[in-house]
């Protein structure tokens, strides 16, 4: 959705696009949920003596689960600020790399924000690597900007310090292999100016997160994994700030710069 503010032209998400794409990118999940409770209707009602309470228990559990997480999604996606960016700012006449791994939702949004920034689009995604049917059906709705283009997240095809700042939001965890992920913030170590900032947007694997997603967040990484792959990277965390509980935004820099 676009819209005029302050003469220029800004984008802004549909209502529910969040719990909506997730939704979409993932109806077989929902299909054979509704499937079981179905049969489990349909089970109860012909065979009532046959039917044990602990099952009746356990899809109870699954079904309201499922329901808490596209209530707590569409919360943090929908009705928050978060792709507004509130804790990235002054990217405007800057170089800036946008990076993500399959699915890019948030390029044409940051470009809005900060016209004249001088943005990048890249996306590591690797077919023989990230088999999520999730990602191929995102891929397949929304393709990538025409400007974007496939990287190497071991080997970047960019010069030293040739960014201001580089944007990993939703996607460094996707890079599942932990050895694999410490090479790929050295890259991004590489490719950053002297002066110049990483921004790291990710959930954590922690209580809260499971709470929202149960064993959904064992797809996520625990603040101190993250913390130990920045370390190894020999990058500095300048600050990890919490956002609606569920979401950090890690922004760290190159060893012996000022920030």
């Amino acid at each position: 959705m676009e819209k005029r503010k302050e003469g220029k032209l800004e984008i802004k998400r549909k209502p529910f696009q969040g719990v909506w794409n997730i939704l979409l990118f993932n109806w077989h999940y929902y299909a054979i949920l509704l499937l079981f409770i179905v049969l489990a209707v349909a089970f109860a009602h012909l065979f009532p003596f046959q039917f044990q309470p602990w099952k009746v228990y356990l899809l109870a559990f699954v079904t309201i689960s499922s329901v808490i997480s596209l209530i707590v999604s569409y919360w943090i996606y929908d009705r928050t600020d978060l792709y507004s960016f509130p804790l990235i700012e002054h990217l405007d006449n800057k170089q800036v790399l946008n990076i993500h791994a399959g699915f890019d939702e948030t390029s044409a949004l940051i470009q809005s924000k900060f016209p004249s920034a001088n943005l990048t689009i890249a996306d590591f995604y690797d077919p023989l690597k990230h088999r999520e049917v999730s990602i191929k059906r995102a891929r397949k709705r929304y393709p990538n900007h025409p400007l974007c283009k496939a990287v190497n997240p071991l080997n970047l095809s960019y010069q030293n310090n040739s960014f201001d700042c580089i944007l990993v939001i939703f996607a460094a965890h996707e890079i599942r292999n932990e050895e694999e992920r410490v090479e790929f913030f050295k890259e991004l170590k590489r490719v950053l100016k002297p002066e110049g900032q990483i921004v790291v947007m990710e959930h954590r694997r922690d209580w809260l997160n499971f709470l929202a997603y149960q064993i959904g967040f064992l797809h996520f990484y625990s603040d101190r994994q993250w913390r130990r792959i920045f370390k190894e990277a020999a990058l500095i965390l300048v600050n990890a700030t919490k956002q609606y509980g569920l979401i950090t935004t890690y922004k760290l820099k190159k060893y012996g710069t000022s920030h």
